[in-house]
């Protein structure tokens, strides 16, 4: 059991930095949202928007699921989502603008360092060429549209020494190794248009969600659509009824639960099961005298035994640097029974095999990410397999006229991030507010 292998539930580690002032749910709401994180935030904003009345409904103790701001030493930190991606489809960056948000674009160049020492010219040149030629390999539409395959066929055999490496980063961001991944599903690697939101994405989505009608610590057991309606069962009671509902639990979750009455359709259920579960983790290092200068700069390292899949440094001008773990060290330290601890002495082994132990002297790792052991997460995101690509676009026509799903899985364009799933709230919502129009006015 999941729950079995966490000894403290990194919800009661750290508190979130914000908690919005939450509105009650009326006794007879139009449509029922499952899940206050980004896509349920997304679907009640835009209901409501619409004049329909709403109710969301969440498990955990606060809203914004996997994206989660806590404080750390007077600064807020993000645990999950971080990175406001795909900037110019992203609702969430625009939406920001609007709202006068500190947006901050994320910066182009970034730190190579090759066998523990900072990268001369021409290497960093010659790693960036062989990144590029990967990215436009794999996101150019080579083999896009024709059989669904994994995503490695597309790596190019010609990217010298930088191949392995090319390898580990494209696995961190895929959630998986590439030969799991379906070409047809893989994401870009352009950061160019990619932004920070300051005081942290978790408390972004914490304040989009003010005023909302919110209940948390409220699991939901069943989802009952059979007759008129949906009846929606959770845990502590009472029922809801509703005319529809807009499930938003992440899919690694969807196929444990809640139940459906009567049973969800083959094809509905094989699209759930079919997702595989993405690992992306983050140790929070508080870092004072890294040798990284510049705020908000990815580093990354080429050669040694070992190297970090990932690296974020200087967060917003601070001693903060998240060490992003990929699924290969996630497994390697869960194989060992290690816990946050062991991901600590991981990292310390690490970063001092690369920039050598006399560097760390200030290096403390005050939290760790733990999502795949979360029980309302089991994982960082969705990730479709090849063969599964279709799975998306199955998921978004929703059962019986009255229930949909929303989420990042259901994104195509922006899978396994916040806006993705933000967006999938907005369609789902359009869908259920344009199902309840047609039967009022039928």
């Amino acid at each position: 059991m999941v729950r079995a292998m966490v000894a403290v539930p990194p919800e009661t580690a750290h508190a979130p930095d914000y908690r919005p002032t939450l509105a009650p749910l009326p006794e007879a709401p139009d449509v029922v949202v499952v899940g206050a994180g980004a896509a349920g935030i997304a679907a009640a904003r835009s209901l409501l928007a619409a004049g329909l009345s709403v109710a969301v409904l969440e498990a955990r103790d606060r809203v914004g699921g996997r994206a989660w701001t806590v404080s750390l030493r007077g600064h807020p930190v993000d645990l999950g989502a971080h990175w406001l991606h795909a900037g110019p489809i992203n609702p969430l960056v625009a939406l920001g603008r609007a709202r006068g948000e500190r947006l901050r674009r994320a910066p182009l160049d970034s730190h190579t360092w090759v066998s523990g020492r900072p990268a001369r010219p021409w290497e960093a040149r010659a790693g960036a060429r062989a990144f590029d030629k990967a990215d436009h390999a794999m996101t150019g539409g080579a083999g896009r549209g024709g059989q669904d395959r994994p995503a490695a066929s597309a790596l190019p055999v010609a990217l010298g020494p930088w191949g392995g490496r090319v390898a580990q980063v494209h696995g961190l961001v895929s959630g998986r190794p590439l030969e799991e991944v379906s070409l047809n599903d893989f994401p870009s690697m352009e950061y160019g248009d990619n932004f920070f939101i300051g005081a942290g994405y978790g408390n972004y989505l914490a304040r989009l969600a003010a005023g909302l009608p919110i209940r948390l610590s409220a699991p939901v057991r069943r989802i009952d659509w059979a007759g008129e309606g949906v009846r929606i069962e959770t845990e502590g009671g009472p029922d809801l009824r509703a005319r529809a509902a807009i499930v938003t639990v992440p899919m690694m979750v969807l196929r444990e639960g809640p139940a459906f009455s009567p049973p969800l359709p083959n094809a509905i259920r094989a699209a759930i099961d079919g997702f595989s579960t993405g690992i992306y983790e983050h140790a929070v290092l508080h870092w004072p005298s890294s040798p990284f200068a510049g705020r908000d700069r990815l580093a990354g390292f080429h050669g040694g035994r070992r190297s970090p899949a990932g690296l974020l440094t200087r967060i917003d001008g601070t001693p903060f640097h998240f060490y992003e773990l990929d699924i290969h060290e996630a497994a390697r330290l869960d194989a060992a029974g290690g816990g946050a601890d062991a991901v600590r002495r991981h990292v310390r082994a690490v970063l001092a095999e690369q920039v050598g132990r006399a560097r760390l002297r200030d290096l403390t790792i005050p939290a760790v990410s733990a999502w795949r052991h979360d029980p309302y997460a089991r994982g960082s995101w969705a990730v479709v397999p090849p063969g599964h690509a279709e799975a998306r676009l199955t998921l978004r026509d929703g059962i019986g006229g009255k229930v949909w799903f929303a989420g990042e899985a259901l994104s195509r364009e922006q899978w396994g991030t916040v806006g993705g799933a933000f967006e999938q709230g907005l369609r789902a919502a359009e869908a259920a507010a344009g199902a309840i129009r047609a039967t009022t006015e039928g």
